[in-house]
């Protein structure tokens, strides 16, 4: 699943709506990581990852008599969008209990399409970026970026207007090019002059 080739999928499906315990863990093993993984763009904590991973998995092998197969990939973009679905159902629960997350982050300066260079920091370090974004403008994020979601869809699922969706996003990137600087400058390969060393 990381570049190589992924698991034949039309096989773990015929054989875990068997329902037998192997060819459930044979499904769950296959895309575990894969999901934590997604469920982490959306989550900061570690805790919520793991009940969204489990509400996930019980979801999709409660379901999988109405998967319908649509071609090598459909499995795993079925599984994906199930345990999107349940971060934001829990995302949406966490704001219906305190303030909107969606409508109430701090503003983050407005910086003026001056990206840094994203390929030079590590995977890891761009990730926990992401994962500490406020959580309206990280939910937005990933679901334009990651899900590929256009603002409308992305208004409509998180109950906020087209315009609210498109701001958060300009916020968060300007957030994540600010972080990606402080972090570039500290490892010495971005000067105060805004120019990148080589």
């Amino acid at each position: 699943m990381d570049g190589r080739r992924g698991p034949d999928e039309r096989k773990l499906v015929a054989l875990a709506r068997e329902h037998d315990a192997a060819s459930l863990k044979a499904l769950y093993d296959a895309y575990v990581q894969y999901l934590a993984a997604v469920c982490r763009r959306y989550l900061s904590s570690e805790d919520d990852v793991k009940d969204v991973l489990q509400d996930s998995f019980v979801k999709i092998f409660s379901s999988l008599d109405r998967f319908e197969w649509r071609g090598e990939g459909s499995l795993r973009l079925w599984m994906r969008r199930i345990a999107v679905n349940e971060a934001l159902m829990l995302l949406r629960r966490r704001s219906s209990e305190k303030t909107a997350p969606f409508s109430s982050q701090p503003e983050a300066p407005d910086l003026e399409d001056a990206d840094p260079e994203v390929e030079q920091v590590p995977l890891e370090v761009l990730q926990d970026m992401i994962r500490g974004l406020p959580e309206g403008y990280r939910t937005v994020f990933n679901l334009h970026v990651f899900e590929q979601l256009p603002h409308r869809e992305i208004a409509g699922l998180l109950g906020i207007s087209e315009n609210t969706s498109f701001s958060q996003f300009s916020r968060a990137k300007n957030l994540l090019a600010r972080k990606i600087r402080e972090y570039l400058a500290s490892e010495g390969r971005y000067d105060t002059d805004n120019k990148f060393k080589s």
